[in-house]
C-alpha cells in the first residue's frame, strides 16, 4: 500500500533533497503567501476518512491517438492535468479508471509540504491507503519532477514506478526527486491553483485547513 514519499520526503526535510535548504525566504513573505492562499479557498468541512476498496485493476491501457486530462475540482479552485501515457501507459488507465468509479471524490489532500509537494488520493486519509491493486511504470532516468509534474507516490521499499491511488503534484521550481515515481503527467491549466493548496502546509506536512477534492473529470479528445 501507499506509504507516499517517506524515504525521500524525509530526506528532503533532512538534507535538502528538493525541499528548502533554509534559504527559502523569510518569514514575512511565508505569512503573505499563506494568508493570501486562505482567503482564495473556500471554507470547507473535511470529509470523514473512508475505508479503501479493494478494487480489481482495469484491463488495457488508454487509445494514445487521443488526448486525455484529469480535471480536479477542489475547494481552492480547479486545476488540469495532461496525461502521459507514453511514460505510464498502465498508471494512466488506473487514473482513468479511478477517476470515473467516483474513488477520487470527496478525498483531501493529506499531505502539503510547502515548497515541494502537494499530495492526495488516499479515501482512508492516513497516508497508507490504496484502490487494492497496483500498476508499475518505471521512470527513465532521465525524468525531472519540474513544478507542475504529477507523479506517483509510493513507500521506499516498492519497487520504482509503482503506483496505486496517491499521487502528488510538484509545487516548486528545484525540487530534486529521484526517478523513482511514475511520471503521469503534467498541470497545464490551473497551477495557480496548486500553488495556492502548496501553501498550505504546516511543520509536520499537514494541512491548516481541509484541501478537499470534490471531484475528478476525465476528458478524452
Amino acid at each position: 500500500m501507499r506509504a507516499a514519499l517517506v524515504v525521500c520526503l524525509i530526506a528532503a526535510l533532512a538534507a535538502g533533497c528538493g525541499g528548502g535548504d533554509g534559504e527559502a525566504g523569510d518569514d514575512a513573505t511565508t505569512t503573505t503567501t499563506t494568508t493570501a492562499a486562505v482567503s482564495e479557498c473556500e471554507r470547507v468541512a473535511a470529509p470523514d476518512p473512508r475505508d479503501a476498496p479493494a478494487l480489481r485493476p482495469p484491463e488495457g491501457t488508454l487509445d494514445p491517438a487521443k488526448k486525455w486530462q484529469l480535471t480536479f475540482e477542489t475547494n481552492c479552485g480547479d486545476f488540469t492535468v495532461d496525461l502521459d501515457l507514453a511514460l505510464a501507459p498502465e498508471t494512466t488507465a488506473s487514473l482513468v479508471f479511478l477517476a470515473r468509479e467516483g474513488f477520487y471524490d470527496d478525498t483531501i489532500f493529506h499531505r502539503i509540504v510547502p515548497g515541494f509537494v502537494i499530495q492526495g488520493g488516499d479515501p482512508t486519509q492516513t497516508g497508507t491507503g490504496g484502490p487494492g491493486y497496483a500498476t508499475l511504470d518505471v521512470p527513465p532516468g532521465s525524468v525531472r519532477y519540474t513544478k507542475g509534474t504529477v507523479a506517483m507516490a509510493k513507500s521506499g521499499f516498492e519497487p520504482a514506478g509503482t503506483a496505486g491511488s496517491q499521487f502528488f503534484v510538484v509545487s516548486a521550481d528545484g525540487v530534486n526527486l529521484q526517478p523513482e515515481y511514475a511520471v503521469v503527467g503534467t498541470v497545464t491549466e490551473g497551477l495557480d491553483v496548486v500553488e495556492r493548496i502548496g501553501a498550505l502546509g504546516d511543520e509536520n506536512e499537514r494541512p491548516t485547513q481541509p484541501v478537499v477534492v470534490r471531484t475528478v473529470t476525465v476528458t478524452e479528445s
